[in-house]
């Protein structure tokens, strides 16, 4: 026959266990000594149960230090600041000696003040009281069949009740990290290195004109219908040390939601993170961009999702590092200049509203779903039409792009893109200068003069202005007008050999 003690102990970790929702996480081999876990109970956030049958009040206090020890190792395992251990004694007799003061108040170890021990002594005389204390402390009644004797059968169905529901539990939290197996974030990874790769061998990864040839995000070409650049980003990389950053995220992040979401969910997250990534980017920001950040940050906002949908699983796991890590990556893209964080933050919205859209596997949650594809397809079309309505182009992405339509000999595009800046911006002699290039280009010399003219008026340094000035003027036969400003050239540059040649060619001719 088993004693009413061993029913007290299996008793109270089944309703630990079954009705408040604790974890297991140690039994002793005895099965005498059982430790609980659940960091959201703040007053219990573990509980060990101990039946022992207790002699001296000495002994208590030795196993009170070695449960503070332990309890330590729990908390660090836990990362938690602080942590209250409930520490139950399920005893049949109270020590011998005096032991109240040994309880009376919460143990602290000196070395180790970050745990804190609250003791209980459940034995046959106080038993009544020390359940109604312990009733208050959960706000729920416990019941307990209270008999002096109990059948070996009931005591064994109570325990293989208890062990199979923290069994049980442990497999279904489990069973959310092992959905499916990572396949497409290594996709990513070979694709990634792949171009990165290709870049270095057409011109450099870190080269303007190659980005925007392989698929840079880059507004004015956005703006002119190529759609596309709002995906292709992602598995381009701007030199070795943005690719080696993102890939290391990628395989850590990528891997895990992969493995909670399954293979076809993670494809379409990690795909509408990173358009919405670029997409962010072309309202915020005028610079050519390229990588998979928004992508990255995608994978943080569908973890923010698995939080909300489990936050006790969430904060058990790695609530904690997933919030840090985020907070730290969104503050250096705060301070850092260069980092493109309305890449980061898009990417992350559009991360949790497609976790949102998909939800998890084997759980639909069609209203919920619904909800947030409605919310994305209004986002997103309300943002394109207000996109292509004002998005930012800065003075550096026309340069930009009218160097490249120059290179391709596209004139008439590049003096269109040029002259409908100037008359929406400030003046700058660098667009003034390239504008008259394509002047000249297109034999209109009479405004390529004026524009180069204004270039001298804002810089009188431009070298490169006084030199094709002075062609204007030479080819208008104004050599007196045309041997000034080869001369100012000159002056600016001495060791310029096409100076020398010009100068030297007016002198001829005067």
């Amino acid at each position: 026959m088993k004693t009413q003690e061993d029913y007290l102990f299996w008793r109270l970790a089944h309703y630990f266990i079954t009705k408040q929702e604790y974890r297991l996480i140690q039994l002793s081999k005895d099965e005498n000594e059982l430790w609980l876990e659940k960091i959201e109970n703040k007053q219990a956030q573990v509980i060990r149960l101990l039946k022992y049958n207790l002699d001296w009040s000495n002994w208590l206090q030795r196993d009170i230090e070695l449960t503070s020890q332990n309890g330590e190792r729990i908390r660090k395992q836990l990362t938690r600041r602080e942590l209250n251990i409930l520490n139950l004694y399920i005893t049949a007799f109270l020590p011998v000696d005096d032991y109240k003061f040994r309880i009376a108040q919460p143990f602290l170890n000196p070395n180790q003040n970050k745990t804190i021990i609250h003791s209980k002594l459940l034995d046959r005389q106080s038993y009544d009281e020390w359940i109604v204390s312990l009733e208050d402390l959960f706000d729920e009644p416990i019941l307990i069949a209270k008999r002096e004797e109990y059948l070996d059968e009931e005591i064994e169905q109570l325990k293989q009740s208890a062990l199979n529901s923290a069994v049980n539990q442990i497999k279904r939290e489990k069973s959310l990290f092992e959905y499916g197996k990572p396949f497409f974030t290594y996709i990513f990874i070979i694709l990634q290195v792949a171009f990165f790769g290709l870049l270095e061998l057409n011109g450099g990864s870190t080269n303007t004109s190659t980005l925007i040839k392989f698929g840079a995000k880059f507004n004015p070409l956005i703006l002119e219908g190529e759609w596309w650049r709002f995906f292709t980003p992602v598995v381009l990389h701007i030199g070795i040390l943005h690719l080696l950053m993102n890939t290391l995220a990628l395989y850590y992040l990528g891997t895990v939601v992969e493995r909670i979401y399954g293979n076809s969910r993670f494809l379409f997250i990690y795909l509408l993170a990173g358009f919405s990534g670029s997409l962010a980017s072309f309202l915020f920001s005028p610079s050519l961009s390229a990588g998979a950040s928004g992508a990255i940050f995608g994978c943080f906002g569908a973890l923010l999702f698995f939080g909300l949908i489990y936050p006790k699983l969430f904060f058990r796991t790695m609530g904690f590092n997933i919030l840090v890590v985020l907070a730290i990556n969104l503050s250096l893209g705060f301070t850092i200049p260069g980092i493109d964080n309305a890449g980061h933050i898009g990417g992350l919205i559009g991360g949790f509203l497609a976790t949102g859209i998909v939800h998890f596997p084997k759980k639909r949650k069609l209203l919920l779903q619904g909800l947030f594809l409605g919310l994305t397809a209004l986002g997103v079309v309300g943002l394109l039409q207000y996109g292509y309505a004002s998005a930012v182009v800065d003075e550096k992405s026309v340069l930009i792009m009218a160097q490249q339509y120059n290179e391709l000999e596209e004139y008439e595009k590049g003096y269109s893109l040029l002259y409908a800046y100037t008359k929406e911006n400030q003046d700058s002699a660098e667009v003034y200068f390239l504008l008259s290039y394509t002047e000249i280009k297109l034999e209109k010399l009479e405004d390529a003069r004026a524009h180069l003219q204004k270039v001298i008026e804002l810089n009188p340094d431009f070298h490169e202005a006084h030199y094709n000035l002075a062609l204007v003027y030479l080819n208008e036969n104004q050599l007196d007008l045309a041997k000034e400003h080869a001369t100012k050239a000159l002056d600016l540059r001495p060791n310029q050999n096409e100076y020398k040649e010009l100068v030297g060619k007016i002198n001829g001719q005067l």
